[in-house]
């Protein structure tokens, strides 16, 4: 290749590449792991802001898929999108939950082993909405047969019904999930969807007894109200009024206006149905749900011996009814308590606090309870009886990290389950990288991070961790309580490093953690916990009385969820914290043996608006869900690596050695590329299958360069295929045409010849009676043609072109016709005019193609004088008697220290420019003593005059804003005499205030005009966009 062209195509990559860079720099980029600035948080938040404001949603660490609830539809969950991410690379299209789904989909099929996608966040950041993606996508990009569309109906529909019996309205989410989901979707060799398990973790059965302000209960309880029939409700003693009920009014919201609940009631009705529930189990489901209701409703009163009565048994009836109970049996177990002996029972009256305890356990054990046997009805639904092997793709949706005002026991697990999955998710993260190093043989540095396996075992330790000792103190014999609890944490791991309370903190600690709470340092910060409440919810008991009671219901699904075996195992049951735990070790053990993903959700705001982004908030949640210790982990080696195959397949154009084929191995072609790119040594590493960039900007580069080399590739074979399609139909046309053409221009051709031939005898004749008549409309035409072409003003240079008879004749009539324009044009200008266009001269040669807005003004005549003599104090014209006053403006004098704007005159003699406010002149500039007047080449109408430093009577340079700016400058320099004085100056212009002191006046445009004094103390004088608004902000500067 010709080394001038290679220099030259060279030097186009350059210039693209920095073009591309910079669009790159107003949208982010895509991948937090090629931030330059990786381990900053503002550039973190920075790329973060950049792809939200464009509505990119989604952005990568890696694989980890960050997304960004945008509380808005976007379009990007068409069909249509989904199909573009269908079997596509992962890296190859911009980040998107449905890239994630495929990769996992495509890895399963092709490697026959088991994924799961772990999806957290905060509530309201979107991770039901994520899953539901997720679900959607495979229901339609994977194979399906007929008989397999129940299966992948039921798993669909399982989302409403799950969503109905576990998400709630909150202060942060009108949809949140109040329970962990982990979803198991089975696929058949083929990959085609085939049933699903679906496991649940901590439902939030404290909902179902109390909300806080502004928060409802679970959502099925408004939806059976609101969209049930008639005869539902009235068989199951139901008022559509939800509040008329206890449980669904503390909150003061049952009436949600963003939420629809006879519209979602049809949803869950219709996924009833396709999920095989019976008419029976839809009744005794609703039998349960509307007996909670009823005790809510169920008042105690106190008699003389302090024991708790109802004294309206309206309520025990309904329940009784519903759940297949005897109502005098109810009664009894809800105001007493059955103590067991060895040998004997007791049987114990409740006080009124203690029934209503029992009522609200009783009413959290039969809801938990019976969304456990939801969840496996579901289950049984989605099992697939085929015994062959399958695999699956696990969907894990699990609470975020949380820190509130106030964090209880919930917090307490939900953070726990989270520094576990971070372990999970730094350990397999570092597995993965150390195993791609040693496989390509890159030497692996050891990576530094935050190992948080001392937290998790200060939380699940066996005898020694918290979880240990809260167990103890709940089956402990004696008054147990939560100060005892944490009194007890404080001897037993209160040297800990990452456990504090008010006792063991120092000074400065004290103040932030009160006398009932502890705090943990987590790998996302500290979290302070109050104990109160730790024992009642980890304890979660029922009364045997009451056990006894729900055992022999009638009611199908108690019986199930309540059995008697429980009644004869005298064993204590564990306890949540317990159950937790080991379901949490449960769930590990199964994610261990599958292949990961992870998509972390943040919410924008905590208003649910579009468009806003919340610096500190996204800054919470980027540090609670460890997304800068992932990133820093991830970019700990190499930023990129990819397979030589697919390197040297993507910018092979950019070498001609490489172009079009390579021969050779793939290692070769890449290490004979990189070369002539000009990759340096500490850039990049070969390993035995793949090249690792470190830079990111190396990356960008290649990219860019590959971007501009594409298009000039596609151009050229374009233009190269287009050119000889063109070419052989252009052949095929021309060669009909122009045989065509020729004879048929011949023909026209001799019959032309032979008619001009005649009329060019006849005229050329002498006048004669054969062409008289030509020659008289010849020149008849040609005068009353003439004569609605005339000029109109001297300007107009244009005249009728004449025939060649009446050449000399048009000559003589267009100088008679130029002569009487000119006479009337010099009569008609006064000497006020002509004075006027003088100066009108002078300012085009001191304006002209230099200052914004000269030719609006040209347009606009001057003034003799812009003040009367009457508007100018007696006082001053008395002090200038001597001298007669040639021209007058208001302007705004700003002062040489602090910029003040005062409003003042400018008075202009034959000798001198006065500065005048009122009956003062506050300063005189003689002409002999101006050194030249400056102004911007901005629309504003800012002018400084500027006087000799060395004159010792000025105070310095007059810096003024004037309306009439060309005009006040054209009379200054017509009243001194020098054209050359004006200075018009770009960006910024220098001033003297004091001798040896300048100051600076900075000029640019803006959406507003602005005169202001900046924090450098420069004056800064800032013009509309448009132009033209000198005349708005003087009049406003007038105003003020």
């Amino acid at each position: 290749m010709d080394p001038k062209k290679e220099e030259v195509r060279r030097e186009h990559i350059r210039l693209h590449m920095e073009g591309t860079l910079t669009a790159r720099d107003k949208v982010g980029v895509q991948d937090f792991v090629l931030l330059d600035a990786h381990t900053s948080e503002s550039a973190f938040v920075d790329n973060l802001r950049k792809r939200f404001n464009e509505n990119l949603i989604y952005t990568y660490i890696g694989t980890l898929l960050v997304s960004v609830n945008p509380y808005q539809e976007l379009g990007i969950y068409t069909v249509s999108q989904m199909e573009l991410y269908q079997g596509v690379s992962f890296f190859e299209l911009p980040p998107h939950v449905y890239a994630i789904a495929d990769n996992a989909y495509r890895m399963m099929c092709s490697e026959l082993n088991n994924h799961f996608i772990l999806i957290s966040g905060e509530s309201g950041a979107g991770k039901t909405e994520a899953s539901k993606k997720i679900l959607q996508y495979f229901a339609v990009t994977c194979p399906m047969t007929e008989s397999l569309q129940i299966a992948r109906d039921r798993l669909l529909l399982s989302n409403p019904v799950l969503e109905a019996f576990g998400n709630a309205k909150t202060l942060r989410n009108d949809n949140s999930s109040r329970f962990g989901k982990y979803m198991d979707i089975q696929f058949d060799f083929q990959g085609i969807p085939v049933g699903g398990h679906i496991i649940s973790y901590l439902i939030e059965k404290s909902r179902v007894v109390y909300q806080n302000q502004g928060e409802r209960n679970f959502h099925i309880f408004y939806q059976l109200l609101a969209g049930g029939e008639a005869e539902r409700l009235a068989h199951l003693g139901l008022e559509r009024d939800p509040r008329l009920y206890k449980y669904l009014s503390q909150g003061h919201r049952a009436k949600e206006s963003s939420l629809n609940d006879k519209n979602n009631w049809k949803t869950v009705s219709n996924a009833f149905s396709v999920i095989d529930f019976t008419k029976a189990d839809l009744e005794n489901l609703f039998g349960i749900i509307a007996s909670v209701l009823h005790l809510g409703n169920i008042c105690f009163e106190e008699d003389p011996q302090g024991c708790a009565t109802v004294p309206d048994t309206h309520e025990i009836k309904w329940i009784a009814k519903l759940l297949g109970v005897c109502p005098s049996v109810l009664l009894d177990a809800l105001t007493h308590r059955k103590i067991e002996a060895k040998t004997e029972e007791v049987i114990c009256p409740l006080t009124p606090g203690h029934s209503v305890y029992a009522r609200d356990a009783m009413a959290k054990a039969v809801y938990g309870r019976t969304f456990t046997w939801l969840v496996n009805k579901i289950n049984s639904s989605l099992v697939n009886k085929d015994v062959t092997k399958k695999t699956v793709i696990g969907l894990l949706d699990i609470y975020g990290f949380e820190v509130f005002d106030k964090n209880g026991f919930e917090q307490f697990c939900i953070n726990y389950c989270n520094e576990k999955l971070q372990q999970l998710l730094i350990e397999r993260t570092l597995k993965a990288e150390q195993a791609e190093y040693e496989m390509e043989g890159i030497e692996w540095e050891p990576i530094q991070y935050f190992n948080n396996k001392i937290i998790c075992d200060l939380v699940e330790e066996r005898h020694k961790g918290i979880i240990s000792i809260l167990d103890e103190e709940c089956i402990r014999p004696g008054p147990a309580t939560d100060l005892s609890f944490l009194e007890k944490l404080e001897e037993k791991v209160g040297e800990h490093a990452h456990f504090q309370t008010r006792k063991l903190a120092g000074p400065k600690g004290r103040k932030r953690i009160g006398w009932m709470e502890f705090q943990l340092l987590h790998y996302a910060g500290e979290v302070t916990y109050c104990t109160k409440g730790f024992l009642e919810k980890n304890n979660d008991l029922l009364y045997r009385h009451l056990k006894e009671v729900l055992c022999r219901s009638s009611n199908r699904i108690l019986r199930e969820c309540f059995l008697v075996a429980e009644l004869e195992n005298r064993r204590r049951p564990p306890t949540v914290g317990t159950q937790f735990k080991n379901s949490l070790g449960s769930l590990l053990e199964m994610l261990l043996c599958k292949e990961p993903s992870y998509i972390r959700c943040i919410k924008p705001n905590d208003t649910k608006e579009p468009s806003k982004f919340d610096d500190f908030l996204i800054r919470h949640q980027i540090k609670y869900l460890g997304l800068m210790e992932h990133l820093r982990v991830r970019r700990a080696g190499f930023a990129y690596r990819r397979r030589y195959e697919h390197f040297l397949q993507r910018y092979k154009s950019l070498c001609p050695d490489t172009w079009p084929h390579w021969h050779g191995p793939p290692g070769e072609g890449v290490e004979r590329l990189i070369k002539y790119i000009g990759y340096r040594p500490e850039e990049y590493k070969l390993g035995k299958t793949k090249i690792f960039i470190r830079f990111p900007r190396t990356l960008f580069a290649t990219e860019d360069a590959f971007e501009f080399s594409k298009h000039q590739l596609v151009a050229r074979i374009q233009a190269t295929y287009k050119g000889r399609l063109g070419r052989r139909e252009y052949v095929k046309k021309r060669q009909a045409a122009t045989k065509l053409e020729a004879h048929w221009r011949g023909v026209l051709a001799r019959r032309e010849v032979q008619r001009r031939r005649w009329a060019v005898q006849i005229i050329r004749r002498p006048l004669c009676p054969d062409n008289e008549e030509f020659i008289v409309f010849v020149r008849k035409n040609y005068i009353l043609n003439l004569r609605n072409h005339v000029p109109k003003n001297v300007l107009d240079k244009s005249w009728l072109r004449p025939p060649g008879i009446l050449e000399h004749a048009s000559d003589l009539l267009r100088k008679m016709c130029m002569r009487n324009l000119v006479r009337k044009y010099c009569h008609g200008v006064t000497d006020e005019r002509r004075a006027m266009m003088q100066q009108k001269v002078v300012t085009s040669e001191i304006f002209r193609g230099k200052k914004e807005g000269y030719a609006d003004s040209l347009r606009q005549p001057f003034a003799t004088s812009r003040i009367d003599e009457g508007d100018i104090h007696p006082k001053v014209l008395q002090l200038i008697s001597s001298e007669k006053v040639e021209y007058g403006v208001p302007v705004i004098k700003y002062d040489r220290k602090g910029f003040k704007a005062r409003q003042r005159q400018l008075i202009l003699t034959r000798k001198a420019a006065y500065v005048v406010e009122m009956a003062k002149i506050k300063q005189k500039i003689e002409y002999s003593a101006l050194k030249g007047v400056s102004t911007s080449s901005l629309s504003d109408g800012i002018l400084v005059i500027h006087v000799s430093p060395e004159d010792n009577k000025q105070k310095g340079d007059a810096v003024l804003q004037c309306e009439h700016t060309f005009e006040a400058v054209t009379k200054l320099v017509m009243l001194v005499k020098k054209e050359n004085m004006v200075n018009v100056v770009q960006g910024s212009l220098q001033f003297y205030i004091t001798p040896g002191k300048e100051g600076t006046i900075v000029f640019h445009t803006g959406p507003e005009e602005h005169i202001y004094k900046d924090k450098n103390g420069q004056l800064t004088v800032v013009s509309g966009c448009l132009g033209g608004g000198g005349r708005e902000a003087f009049q406003k500067r007038i105003q003020v």
